[in-house]
């Protein structure tokens, strides 16, 4: 047997022993985080700097690597912050092994303050860390207005009048969502989010302006 081999037996027999579960889950927490963070953030960073950021090839790589490193480091911190606390608060609750109702909550709890809601030292917050916010939020809200109609848990205690307000009530919310931003968008655009205002300004605003038929077509004027 090789040393590799040796050492990598060692290894499994330590990652695969009960006692070391409960920490070397953070660390795994750690690693998806970074890994879903890179695979996320990549891709979307690339599209949106190409199409939509001045500057030269090297500063716009520079851009991907440096929005793809914020997005999978946040989501490392956030899994550690987020499963250590949990890991505490399981070992230091009335029932010591086993996890409290709240746990979770104040888990994220801390977790979103210290990894997305802290500022920089020039009193700055990343826009990555902006985007990740809103994204849950938008979800939290989605969430809370289902369970809001839930027989078991909500307001509305009918199971028709609850699958009634389900059935109709999305097409209500994105009536109500779109004409918001339309309405934000031309009357107050640096209120919207920087790379929303982008998308919608290279519809909406450069769709007004042509002089050719290369410029109506192929690019904008």
């Amino acid at each position: 047997m090789s040393k590799v081999e040796v050492i990598q037996k060692a290894l499994e027999k330590i990652i695969l022993d009960p006692k070391y579960a409960g920490i070397l889950s953070v660390l795994k927490g750690a690693r998806n985080g970074a890994v879903y963070g890179a695979k996320v953030r990549f891709p979307h960073a690339l599209v949106m700097i190409f199409m939509f950021r001045s500057g030269t090839v090297q500063e716009k790589l520079q851009l991907i690597f440096k929005a793809t490193r914020t997005h999978a480091q946040n989501l490392a911190k956030y899994a550690t912050v987020y499963k250590l606390t949990m890991l505490l608060l399981k070992h230091m609750g009335s029932e010591p092994g086993k996890e409290g109702p709240y746990d979770t909550f104040f888990a994220g709890l801390l977790g979103g303050y210290l990894v997305f809601g802290r500022r920089s030292k020039k009193g700055h917050i990343s826009s990555v860390s902006k985007q990740i916010v809103i994204f849950v939020f938008a979800r939290v809200i989605l969430a809370a207005a289902k369970l809001s109609i839930e027989p078991r848990m909500g307001i509305i205690k009918s199971n028709d009048l609850s699958k009634r307000i389900s059935h109709d009530a999305w097409p209500v919310f994105a009536a109500l969502s779109w004409g918001s931003v339309m309405w934000l968008f031309r009357w107050h655009p640096e209120t919207v989010q920087s790379g929303l205002r982008s998308s919608m300004d290279y519809i909406y605003v450069q769709s007004d302006h042509w002089d050719s038929l290369r410029n109506f077509l192929i690019y904008n004027k």
